[in-house]
């Protein structure tokens, strides 16, 4: 079908908006989007905030809700319904800030939180059991199809679907955040469309307005800077002006640097100030709840708007309601000045600093509603740090000489200090930009970098523009004369290959350098995989900013500030027809997608035609480490294999119990101790034994000991290239169960060895062991007196339960009763304890923050820690700082008062530092304490996020 209009949305973090453009003409529209504005009151305009509303039962009549099912596309029989009974857009967001608890705001700074299941139904967070949840995706979704079905109805003739579609993501979104945007338009009824970084579609939308005059209009510019501040994101682009020679053509346009993900923008200025309200509002020592300040956030950004404004009062009354029956009863209120939240927005957002001043560091960053907010708060100091990382190309652009530029002169007394290069030209979007004394906040500092005012290009609606500009990008991009020039550049990122092999530094290999053109293939002829059909294969993928000009296929070593993780991209290689796994020897081709996105794939060498899709695995890296050791082959890996052939192979020769049980003593004279066994070396060795797995039922010693180190091999479950196939081969082995079931030294290992891979068993899977666990220490007292030799394994299977962090929190929460009810019996073994603070803990050492216990269920365990005396029942101390660590997300964290109590009573039984350190400050744990958390020490080089 032949597409009449252009159409952009700007999906953003608190408003969504849509623009298009009838096929022929010029003229770019704002499309006005039907919406809820009250109780049965209809209103069409441009913005559509991008809240839900979950109503109680009740609350809203049922003309209502038809109305907002009707709004949301419901009654559209081509496009299945994301979720019924919620509210979109601003009565969703009216709603919100007067009851607590059942508003899902932000959902797009969601889609970029790699700490938590971005498919699972999180939002709202932090809300009460019987408000219904979505995912970020569905919510994303949902506002996508509130759009789509605003769409049909003013253009029934042009579905939605079937036009030219341009949807924005910022520019720092990575690769993993934009499959999951995909996804929700997908979800939404839109399988087709392109992205457009945000801030290249606000300098369209201002391109376009001037395209008749541009080479006048930007005359004088070299250098210029998108700064995007929205609801969520701050997005910095910067891009390089080369006039054209005859002065009268266009410029040219190249996008040189873009910056890292910065999840700061107008919703961390609301957040501030809820926090200053909250404080007068509240006794000292008193805080509200999460869904309490969620609210209360709503309401200051209304404040904020109000004394930003032109013509703003000089107070504004920020009121708190009560909840339920008390809602206006129990209402709090306070007044915030005008003058003080110029101070609090301008001087903590954007202060004065020095242009080599960076961003301040701090132990952990700043987490609230779940979200992990950066630890510096102040845009200024990331600008200047984003400004000196792309000072090479800034310069060129800026045409300085190459004696100002210098280069390195660390070290140098008598070389010149090097001026920063700061660009000329600024363009300011984003909502928090229509207030002047933001936008004259950023202005001033550039001037005060410069020693001269840059020149600012005139933003006439800061909340449309990017949508108005995906729409011109679009129309430039089809071939349309008169309508400005383009912005070149390519790729924002350069992406690299994370090698296996030897060595102390990770190194990775350039697969698609930086300013590589969409829709260029990108080839490693040199490098070649040996790959199986019938098997699982995997690659790690790490992606830079930097303005360092890699070339295709130039190794690299990896630093930790200067390189971004991906989600891993996985495939699946089909078997042959006979069901062989052969190997095919491929080579990896890279390009960046017309979509907008990155696409590689697995090329046979001896057949061109046959290629593999590599997909993003979005649905799991939050389990995904950050780093994984690289190492290559073992030298004495060969030998080791042998000595599992002696006890497991198929032509193993006879060996009696005692040489069975010697193997793994024997695999460390060859191998070393086994704690320093690295993660490519276990791995391996779990592959040997996977491969002879059915022969570990020669005897209950070879059973006994296939367990074991099998499940030593493959801890922690997931981190290595290859895991989830590795769990998906060995969970056929929890059907199957024991063979030796008699022995309760062989339920022992069976229960540690599914302890230790635990963190690589979904939901699904971890329920079932949990299942099965309940069935067995439901009366493990009765079966113990009747032999049963399971029970030999009680401590075990405690720890297992312990240890399954992806089930439901309501599941965990009866696995915390069950363990308190036998703690209370004096025969209870001390460890139950440590079991107890594993289960409550306040941050998840593999599981998303979502599945954690509820703050209250851990005050509650909590207070039977602190009646022990913890300098005889140690593992009750460690539990209780499991119990009581802060998070910074006052959906998990406890009390203020209660945490101190128990930071005091670590202190005076000379508990360590860490301990205390972890109830009082964010802070990740050290070994030891991992190694304590997780029951025994992990592979060397594997780091949990």
């Amino acid at each position: 079908m032949t597409t009449r209009y252009t159409v952009g949305i700007d999906l953003g973090t608190s408003n969504t908006v849509v623009a298009f453009a009838a096929a022929g003409e010029d003229r770019i529209q704002v499309l006005e989007i039907e919406q809820l504005v009250g109780r049965g009151e209809l209103a069409a305009r441009t913005l559509l905030p991008s809240v839900r509303y979950h109503p109680a039962a009740g609350e809203l009549d049922p003309a209502t809700l038809r109305l907002a099912a009707s709004l949301a596309g419901f009654d559209d029989a081509d496009k299945p319904p994301v979720i019924d009974a919620a509210v979109v857009g601003q009565y969703a967001r009216e709603l919100g800030a007067q009851v607590p608890g059942r508003a899902v705001a932000s959902a797009k700074s969601w889609l970029s939180h790699a700490g938590v299941d971005r498919n699972a139904a999180i939002l709202p967070w932090g809300a009460a059991e019987d408000v219904p949840k979505v995912s970020p995706v569905v919510a994303s979704a949902s506002y996508l199809a509130h759009v789509r079905a605003a769409w049909q109805r003013r253009h029934p003739e042009a579905p939605l679907e079937d036009q030219d579609i341009v949807l924005t993501v910022p520019a720092s979104f990575d690769e993993g955040a934009r499959a999951l945007t995909l996804e929700a338009a997908r979800l939404a009824g839109l399988p087709r469309l392109r992205l457009l970084e945000e801030p290249q579609a606000a300098f369209h939308d201002w391109l376009f307005r001037h395209r008749e005059q541009l080479a006048t209009e930007l005359a004088q510019s070299r250098l210029l800077l998108v700064c995007d501040v929205g609801g969520g994101t701050t997005d910095l682009t910067l891009i390089q002006v080369e006039p054209a020679a005859d002065g009268v053509s266009p410029p040219r346009l190249t996008r040189i640097g873009v910056g890292d993900h910065l999840m700061l923008g107008g919703d961390n200025m609301d957040l501030a100030l809820a926090h200053l309200v909250e404080k007068r509002l509240l006794a000292s020592g008193e805080r509200l709840s999460a869904a309490q300040l969620s609210q209360l956030v709503q309401r200051c950004r209304v404040a904020k708007e109000q004394l930003l404004a032109a013509d703003a009062p000089e107070q504004v009354k920020v009121t708190l309601l009560g909840a339920g029956a008390r809602l206006i009863g129990a209402a709090r209120s306070t007044e915030l000045r005008r003058e003080e939240v110029l101070s609090l927005v301008v001087d903590g957002f954007l202060p004065l600093v020095a242009a080599d001043e960076a961003p301040r560091r701090r132990r952990a960053a700043i987490v609230e509603f779940g979200l992990p907010y950066p630890a510096d708060p102040a845009i200024s100091r990331h600008l200047a740090g984003f400004l000196q990382r792309h000072g090479q190309v800034a310069r060129a652009a800026l045409g300085m000489l190459a004696a100002e530029a210098g280069g390195n002169t660390a070290g140098d007394a008598d070389a010149i200090a090097v001026p920063p290069a700061i660009p000329d030209t600024l363009l300011l979007n984003g909502g928090v930009f229509r207030a002047d004394a933001i936008s004259a906040g950023l202005e001033d500092l550039l001037a005060h970098w410069r020693g001269a005012a840059p020149r600012v290009l005139h933003n006439d609606a800061p909340d449309l523009a990017v949508a108005r500009g995906a729409v011109a990008f679009a129309l430039v991009r089809a071939g349309r004369t008169g309508l400005g020039p383009g912005i070149g550049g390519g790729s924002a990122r350069s992406y690299f290959l994370v090698l296996e092999e030897g060595g102390e530094a990770a190194r990775a290999i350039c697969v698609l350098p930086r300013g590589t053109e969409s829709g260029t293939e990108v080839a490693l002829p040199e490098r070649r995989f040996a790959l199986r059909l019938g098997q699982a294969v995997r690659f790690h993928l790490v992606s830079s900013t930097s303005d360092s000009a890699w070339q295709a296929g130039e190794v690299v070593e990896l630093g930790a500030d200067d390189f971004i993780h991906l989600p891993p991209l996985a495939t699946r290689l089909p078997a042959t027809a006979a069901g062989r796994r052969e190997s095919v020897a491929v080579r990896l081709v890279t390009c960046l997608t017309e979509v907008g996105t990155l696409e590689m794939q697995c090329v046979a060498i001896d057949d061109a035609t046959q290629r593999w899709q590599l997909a993003f695995q979005v649905r799991a890296e939050a389990d995904a480490p950050a780093t994984e050791a690289a190492a290559g082959a073992h030298p004495r890996l060969a030998q080791a294999i042998a000595l599992i052939d002696e006890v497991f192979g198929g032509q193993a020769r006879e060996l009696d119990a005692k040489a069975v049980r010697q193997l793994r003593a024997r695999l460390e004279r060859v191998l070393g101790r086994r704690d320093d066994w690295d993660m490519a070396l276990l791995r391996a060795l779990f592959d040997a034994l996977l491969e002879r797995a059915r022969r570990r039922r020669r005897s209950a010693e070879h059973e006994r000991v296939w367990l074991n180190l099998a499940g030593y091999c493959l801890r922690p479950g997931l981190g290595a290239a290859l895991d989830d196939w590795r769990i998906d081969q060995l969970w056929a082995l929890f059907g199957q169960g024991l063979q030796y079931v008699r022995e309760g030294n062989n339920w022992s290992e069976w229960w540690t060895l599914w302890r230790r891979c635990a963190g690589g068993l979904d939901e699904a899977r971890q329920l079932q062991v949990l299942e099965v666990l309940a069935e067995h220490l439901e009366d493990c007292d009765a079966a113990r007196r009747r032999g049963d030799p399971v029970q030999g394994s009680y401590d075990d299977m405690v720890r297992l339960a312990a240890a399954l962090e992806r089930v439901p929190a309501m599941h965990r929460i009866e696995v915390g009763k069950w363990l308190l009810e036998r703690l209370a019996r004096p025969a209870e073994k001390a460890h139950t304890w440590w079991a107890l603070g594993r289960v409550g803990a306040r941050e998840s050492l593999y599981g998303s923050a979502h599945t954690v216990v509820p703050p209250e269920t851990a005050a509650e365990w909590l207070q039977a820690v602190l009646a022990l005396d913890w300098k005889a029942v140690e593992p009750a101390a460690f539990a209780a700082a499991q119990l009581a660590r802060l998070t910074g997300d006052r959906s998990r964290d406890l009390a203020p008062a209660l945490r101190d109590e128990v930071a005091r009573r670590l202190a005076a039984i000379r508990a360590p530092q860490s301990w205390i350190t972890m109830v009082r400050e964010v802070v990740s744990l050290d070994d030891a304490d991992r190694r304590r958390s997780f029951g025994e020490a992990l592979p060397p080089g594997l780091r949990l996020l």
